[in-house]
């Protein structure tokens, strides 16, 4: 239903009836800034690590620039950006936990409660809030231009497996050992 995403659009409810063309003030830019962000880490990755390491984050952040780049440049779908800005709200711990992996604090309590908070903000934040948006791209598609509509199902068809395999590698590595 539309009460999915965590905030319920709770300060700007129209949002929630109108992801194309409605956005809060200020969301334009948030957007915009988070494109230069994916493009400040893209290239710090290309400049700062070896491709086998970065490949798919790269590639991910590739998808991310694109999408969110077509939506700061149309001034469109930003309330659909926003939507896919709150699976950042998991990167928070899923960047704890290499941090207490460099600090070799694997057996500590601290990185115990970051793998199930981790774990509980991936699913809420990541898997559902995908889900969410696959099902309301495959719902509004008659309003969804055909250009527009490809990239984001090609978007949600890369990010969703994407997902689903770093979940299961998360189990495999921090519950199932």
């Amino acid at each position: 239903t539309h009460n999915f995403p965590p905030c319920r659009f709770y300060l700007h409810p129209e949002m929630s009836k109108d992801l194309v063309g409605t956005h809060p003030p200020g969301a334009h830019s948030l957007v915009a800034v988070s494109v230069g962000y994916f493009l400040e880490d893209f290239v710090d990755m290309l400049c700062n690590q070896k491709l086998h390491q970065s490949w798919e984050l790269l590639f991910h952040h590739s998808v991310v620039i694109i999408c969110f780049g077509i939506a700061v440049l149309l001034h469109q779908y930003i309330g659909f950006a926003l939507v896919a800005l709150l699976v950042e709200i998991n990167s928070i711990f899923l960047h704890l936990r290499q941090i207490l992996l460099m600090a070799n604090l694997v057996h500590t309590t601290c990185y115990r409660l970051n793998s199930l908070i981790n774990l509980g903000t991936y699913v809420v934040f990541r898997i559902a809030t995908l889900a969410w948006m696959s099902r309301w791209l495959f719902l509004n598609r008659q309003n969804v231009p055909p250009a527009t509509y490809a990239v984001g199902t090609v978007g949600m068809a890369i990010m969703t497996p994407m997902n689903v395999i770093l979940f299961y590698r998360l189990l495999r590595s921090d519950f199932f050992k």
